[in-house]
């Protein structure tokens, strides 16, 4: 009987081994490798970087996601097929794909084309986009069709992981109570955050883990009573004129390339201008990096309100810090949070 017990739990115990060998998957959250035959990549190389990839606009251009191909036939996929992100392009019968389409669900349909997303094929917390096609059909129009659907997959995934990163401290609520008590305004901060105030300008600064690899920035003032315009030049004469005086450096802005409109905000009426600062020629410390400026009109308190935000990231991809300045900004409310249908 000890014997029959034993032998029972002999394919548990393999299944649980191989589980314990899967290391957890590698890689930045927006470096994402491409799986394909190499003689396909010729044909659907262009859009699946232009899809996958798109432009954004920070110091100069940079790309969202960092794509890298690699022929899973090839000596390389061994160590890449481990990254967090992937995406896999092949027919049923390819061994990179049956390994993959074996963690579905039984009850899973697989009929290429499609396109479907599993876990933990070659490591733990990894993610597998999964475009099949039909070998015997149009390669690069399987493909195209599918790339926008990815690319949502892929940025909805992003931005949920940067929320979660932004806030591992935690959010300060406290900080927005005792601004919405003492300011009539708030926003909602991760707590690593270090905050001061002088009159009516409150400055808002992460400069974790060191000033000289990575800044955030925020910046809360307000004039009062409120203009009825928002002129771009008006905002960044005001933010030179905050910058000279309370910025540890001062910074001037590249007005001839500066890109303004109005983004949707439900809670007030908001002009925006994004551009890149730099520190003046000849500074002792060189140095620069976007901006988001906001003019924000409340006129149950006849304020406009200046909120700036700025990033010094050298060296490393700013998209993830971008929106993370971008979702502190949302979170500006003017006037008391309970006033607003959802408060942050």
């Amino acid at each position: 009987m000890r014997k029959a017990l034993l032998l029972s739990l002999l394919p548990i115990l393999a299944l649980t081994t191989t589980a314990c060998e899967k290391g957890l998957a590698y890689g930045d959250p927006n470096a994402v490798i491409v799986a394909a035959p190499r003689d396909w990549w010729p044909m659907i190389e262009d859009s699946v970087e232009t899809v996958l990839s798109p432009p954004i606009q920070t110091v100069r251009e940079e790309h969202t996601f960092r794509i890298t191909f690699q022929d899973p036939t090839e000596e390389n996929w061994t160590r890449l097929r481990r990254f967090k992100e992937i995406v896999l392009i092949g027919g049923p019968e390819d061994p990179w794909m049956a390994e993959a389409l074996a963690t579905l669900p039984d009850t899973t349909e697989i009929i290429p084309p499609d396109l479907l997303e599993t876990t933990d094929v070659w490591a733990r917390d990894q993610n597998a986009t999964i475009i099949l096609v039909d070998p015997e059909g149009d390669i690069p129009y399987q493909v195209n069709f599918r790339l926008p659907r990815v690319h949502r997959i892929l940025d909805e995934r992003f931005r949920e992981g940067v929320e979660i990163r932004m806030f591992v401290s935690g959010r300060d609520s406290a900080l927005a109570d005792s601004l919405e008590a003492m300011a009539g305004f708030s926003l909602i901060l991760p707590e690593v955050y270090r905050w001061a105030h002088e009159d009516s300008v409150y400055i808002f600064r992460n400069d974790n883990p060191d000033p000289s690899e990575l800044i955030r920035q925020f910046t809360v003032t307000w004039r009062h009573p409120a203009p009825n315009i928002f002129p771009a030049d008006s905002l960044l004469d005001w933010r030179r004129e905050v910058a000279q005086e309370y910025f540890n450096f001062p910074q001037v802005v590249d007005r001839e390339s500066i890109r303004a409109g109005r983004p949707p905000f439900p809670f007030a009426d908001v002009y925006e201008i994004r551009g890149a600062w730099s520190n003046p020629p000849g500074s002792t410390w060189p140095a620069a990096g976007p901006f988001v400026l906001w003019g924000v009109f409340c006129p149950g308190q006849d304020r406009l309100y200046m909120v700036d935000a700025w990033l010094y990231a050298p060296g490393t991809d700013k998209w993830e810090y971008m929106l993370q300045l971008e979702r502190i900004l949302g979170s500006f409310r003017c006037g008391p949070r309970d006033t607003y249908p959802n408060p942050s």
